[in-house]
């Protein structure tokens, strides 16, 4: 959402963050603790750890979440084809945090923006250069050829190097054969068999 014209990340309040030990209990086991064996004891230890590991769980979902976001502003703003190229390494150097743990924590959380709900995952992509040194994301490249294709007349289809050529027009530099492939990824047919 938007504050202050700033991005600003935040989680949706889930169960988990509302556990508690029930004060009453712990309150008995503490004051009476010779009359609880100790199989009582280390259950109240379990749920300690367990309500501190999922706090701790929804930090490094934040600060993963936010540090993605940051990198993906112009996306937030603008929308897919302004998507960063972005690498789990870039997050894990941020935070100084493990690529595994970059890529357990982005794995099946969902984040919604102006744009639509993605899974964390999807801000992930390789870099492709253009020919004036910058970096596009290849999921933005991804998304123009599907746009091309969508607006493209029905009756005589861009073919790949056609598509290709488009692109180079706009200042992203990529080859006939990655379109091909980008396109059968898209699960989209070749031109001669869209008309």
């Amino acid at each position: 959402q938007m504050l202050n014209n700033n991005w600003e990340v935040s989680l949706v309040e889930d169960n988990f963050s509302k556990l508690k030990i029930n004060d009453n209990y712990k309150e008995i086991i503490d004051k009476e603790s010779d009359k609880f064996n100790k199989e009582s004891k280390d259950k109240l230890q379990e749920a300690k750890w367990l309500i501190k590991n999922l706090r701790d769980r929804s930090i490094t979902i934040l600060r993963v979440s936010r540090a993605i976001m940051k990198k993906q502003n112009d996306f937030l703003d603008n929308g897919k084809l302004l998507l960063k190229p972005l690498i789990l390494k870039n997050i894990a150097e941020e935070l100084d945090l493990h690529e595994s743990t970059i890529s357990r924590v982005t794995s099946n959380k969902f984040i919604s923006t102006p744009h639509g709900i993605f899974e964390l995952k999807y801000f992930f992509g390789s870099a492709i250069k253009n020919h004036d040194g910058n970096n596009h994301s290849s999921k933005a490249i991804i998304f123009r050829i599907k746009e091309l294709i969508k607006n493209e007349n029905a009756s005589n289809p861009y073919s790949d190097e056609q598509l290709s050529i488009l692109l180079m027009d706009e200042g992203i530099n990529i080859a006939r054969r990655t379109i091909a492939k980008y396109r059968i990824a898209l699960k989209i047919l070749p031109s001669n068999q869209r008309k």
